[in-house]
């Protein structure tokens, strides 16, 4: 059995954070502000897997309550995720990402991104794809107040009901 779910995120620009898309320290002035580091991508990748299995939301698995998910790594929830996933009886077909930023200029770290996407899932490099976006100025992306991830992901059950 095929099953898809769908995941979207947003965090605040803020001084004084790194910046982490896909797991990819990138140079820029500003950084998302959040309790783990605040990776929109790998938030959105989160929910839409947990989505396809039927796992609820990335806040019920790690809620921002709990001090033991501060500052940590979103490929370590990602990671998580994936044996959520596996325990419920799934493996990931594909999945399907956009990150929506006015800056940085996104496409020279895409390629290192989904590598760490395929290795924190366990799949190979084909089954991630991964899109970056400008929102032309317009809205809080535009303004550079925030970044936007929205993500799909397919997986299929062992049992292949």
């Amino acid at each position: 059995m095929l099953r898809i779910g769908n995941g979207y995120d947003v965090h605040r620009l803020v001084a004084g954070r790194k910046l982490i898309l896909g797991g990819v320290e990138i140079d820029h002035p500003t950084g998302l502000d959040g309790n783990s580091d605040a990776d929109v991508l790998l938030h959105a990748l989160c929910d839409a897997l947990l989505g396809a299995c039927g796992a609820g939301d990335i806040g019920r698995h790690f809620p921002d309550t709990d001090s033991q998910w501060t500052g940590v790594s979103s490929l370590l929830l990602l990671e998580k995720v994936a044996s959520i996933c596996k325990e419920r009886g799934y493996s990931v077909v594909n999945t399907d990402s956009v990150v929506v930023a006015q800056r940085p200029k996104l496409a020279p770290h895409l390629d290192r991104m989904k590598a760490n996407i395929a290795g924190a899932l366990g799949v190979d490099l084909d089954r991630i794809n991964l899109k970056a976006t400008t929102t032309e100025t317009l809205g809080f992306a535009g303004r550079e107040e925030g970044i936007a991830a929205y993500a799909v992901a397919l997986v299929e059950s062992r049992d292949k009901e």
